[in-house]
């Protein structure tokens, strides 16, 4: 009957507990309940509740109630001790109940592991508080320092059933004090922004205005008066004065006065001197001067006040554009309830610069309408110019393409030169043994043998002539279709590894009796409807300009044309020309293009191979090209084009 008893106590604490978490929101309210329910079922004279913050690693003892010891206030939070120093901190860290007597304390102290500080009970129960996750929240402590009362296995295990209710109740009501404290801190927080932004939006929309009135501002109307008025819209201004500075006279003229004590000054002038408006020139920034610094500057020597002294707080900001001095803009107070402040002093500084700022704008349009009329009388002649410039650089472009060609005719003149030669020296030796053959006949002297003689010789010659002669006819047809392609401008469709071996075929003569290997790296089936001619005229210039220049001093070298499809776009062909020469320095890399860049101005080098290349390029061949060069690592151009070239026919 006794148990069943206790365990109808426990069940009602157990729906207590759970009562008590719906219906109150205060943390130490709740656990002083649920002190008083577990004093029901055990001996909880010594009772506390410690909470844990996991991002800041402390601990605050909430609630608690003990016979010897006393804890510190539980709005104090500390850091929280190694499980080593402390029970509880054990509890925490390692999420696990412990359950402690006197005994195993002194046990722990006689192996140099004291617990630390406090009173020793005979009885310590501590139990973890987790939330869902099993993330530790805090600790439940019960502890007897009476010896005539004990703790059983039973009573562990309902302390644990209780903390595990606690854990539950105690998590809801700290995520409900966080989301409220959340909640508070957000509305005060976005009150204040809403006040700071309607503070923010007035200040804007008056400072666009004074820069606007700084761009609509004319030598006619300065607008001073506007402005005036916005500033007061900020602050308090009875008291405004604008003076512009004349350099021819050094002195400043008062365009715009308002003052509650002098008379007004408008039109009148004043002289650079000593005073308070030059000590802000030579400082050359805004000033702001109440009469402490007044009576400082004045006693140091640094101003000499010929005017009113009555004033109160004074700011003075000069008008600087481009280390110009335009004038000055002068606020100030003569009643001590109304002094200025630095942010005063920021927002006369920020009209300061946008009035500077017209009137920079001002003087800068009349020089402008000045220089406009010259400058339209130089452009006149400047288009002249350019235009003789372009039309000499497109002859000079022309010629250079001519002499490309032209020099492309002299090599491949030469080249036929040989086997022609062949060919004569072989028929003249032709001739020559038909009249000796034919004087034997007439004279009957002409056996088997003389002529079996006369056929070999006959035989021989005509092969070598045949072979020359076909040796000739292809160096013809190469350099035709070349030729034709390089002075016409005309589409067609061609294989493009057979073509480059044409042009290659047309430009032996330039490469013969040099130790300088040409190798193609094309795969047949590369089918082209593009300009030929462009095509010719690249590689033939950047071969010439790898003789030329990259391999000036070099005894031999190496030159690797590459063409592939573009892997990612069939349609589109890349080339690649590599040559092993001297290469060039980043400087010369970046002229490379240029028109009429050379380094061998004087011998041989027009400037223009690479740029034509260029053109053909990006212009003939609609494409892309690239070059990359290091001294002594040679020269590499990468290009880019489509394979079917399209003309975009123009309706008008």
């Amino acid at each position: 009957m006794d148990r069943l008893k206790r365990l109808e106590a426990v069940q009602d604490v157990v729906l207590e507990i759970s009562r008590i978490s719906a219906s109150c929101s205060d943390i130490t309210d709740f656990l002083q309940s649920v002190h008083h329910a577990i004093s029901r079922i055990m001996y909880a004279a010594n009772f506390y509740v410690a909470i844990y913050d996991e991002m800041q690693n402390s601990l605050r003892f909430v609630y608690d109630v003990d016979e010897e010891d006393t804890f510190p206030d539980a709005t104090q939070n500390f850091p929280l001790a190694s499980p080593d120093a402390s029970p509880t901190a054990w509890v925490i860290l390692n999420r696990q109940p412990l359950f402690m007597t006197a005994a195993d304390d002194e046990a722990r102290e006689l192996e140099l592991k004291a617990w630390g500080e406090g009173t020793r009970a005979e009885y310590w129960m501590g139990h973890p508080l987790l939330d869902q996750q099993r993330r530790a929240l805090g600790a439940m402590v019960i502890q007897i320092y009476d010896k005539n009362h004990s703790y059983t296995q039973e009573d562990q295990k309902l302390f644990g059933l209780i903390a595990g209710h606690v854990s539950t109740a105690l998590q809801s009501m700290m995520n409900l004090d966080r989301l409220e404290q959340a909640v508070k801190q957000r509305t005060s927080m976005l009150e204040h922004q809403v006040e700071e932004r309607r503070k923010a939006e007035s200040l804007q929309r008056a400072l666009y205005q004074i820069a606007e009135l700084s761009v609509f501002a004319s030598a006619e109307d300065r607008k001073f008066s506007r402005l005036h008025q916005i500033l007061q819209e900020l602050m308090e201004v009875p008291n405004f004065v604008v003076a512009l500075f004349h350099e021819d006279t050094q002195e400043f003229s008062v365009e715009y006065f308002v003052d509650e004590i002098d008379e007004d000054m408008k039109g009148s002038r004043f002289p650079l001197g000593a005073g308070m408006t030059s000590y802000v020139v030579r400082k050359k920034q805004a000033q702001l001067i109440d009469q402490v610094k007044l009576n400082a500057l004045i006693s140091q020597g640094e101003i000499q006040v010929l005017g009113n002294l009555s004033t109160y707080s004074w700011i003075g900001a000069p008008l600087f554009a481009d280390d110009r001095l335009y004038g000055v803009i002068i606020i100030q107070s003569y009643q001590p309830t109304l002094t200025y402040t630095q942010a005063d002093l920021a927002l006369i500084a920020f009209v300061a610069n946008h009035v500077a700022a017209a009137f920079a704008r001002i003087r800068a349009d009349e020089e402008v309408r000045q220089a406009k009329l010259e400058l339209e009388q130089k452009n006149q002649k400047l288009n002249l110019t350019l235009d003789t410039l372009k039309t000499a650089q497109a002859e000079l472009v022309d010629q250079e393409k001519l002499a490309s060609l032209g020099r492309l005719v002299a090599g491949v003149a030469h080249e036929i030169n040989t086997p022609l030669g062949i060919c004569v020296t072989a028929t003249s030796h032709i001739v020559e043994e038909l009249s000796l053959v034919k004087k034997d006949f007439s004279e009957g002297k002409l056996d088997e043998q003389g002529l079996t003689e006369f056929f070999n010789m006959l035989d021989q010659a005509l092969r070598i002539t045949t072979t020359n002669i076909q040796r000739g006819a292809d160096l013809v047809k190469s350099f035709k279709q070349v030729a034709v392609d390089q002075s016409s401008e005309s589409i067609r469709e061609f294989d493009m590894r057979a073509y480059l071996e044409e042009i290659l075929f047309s430009l032996q003569p330039k490469l013969k009796g040099k130790k300088f290997e040409v190798k193609l790296d094309c795969p047949v089936g590369i089918k082209m409807k593009t300009y030929p001619g462009a095509i010719s005229q690249i590689i033939t210039n950047l071969i010439t300009n790898s003789l030329l220049h990259g391999f000036e001093g070099v005894e031999k070298g190496r030159i690797l044309i590459q063409v592939n499809k573009d892997p990612d776009h069939d349609d589109t062909v890349l080339m690649t020309y590599l040559d092993n020469g001297k290469g060039m320095s980043s400087i010369e890399l970046e002229k490379l293009f240029e028109p009429f860049y050379t380094t061998k101005r004087g011998n041989g080098g027009s400037g223009l191979g690479a740029h034509i290349v260029y053109n053909l390029v990006t212009g003939s061949l609609a494409g892309q090209v690239k070059a990359s060069s290091e001294p002594g690592q040679g020269l590499q151009y990468k290009m880019k084009f489509p394979r079917q070239r399209t003309i975009t026919i123009n309706p008008d």
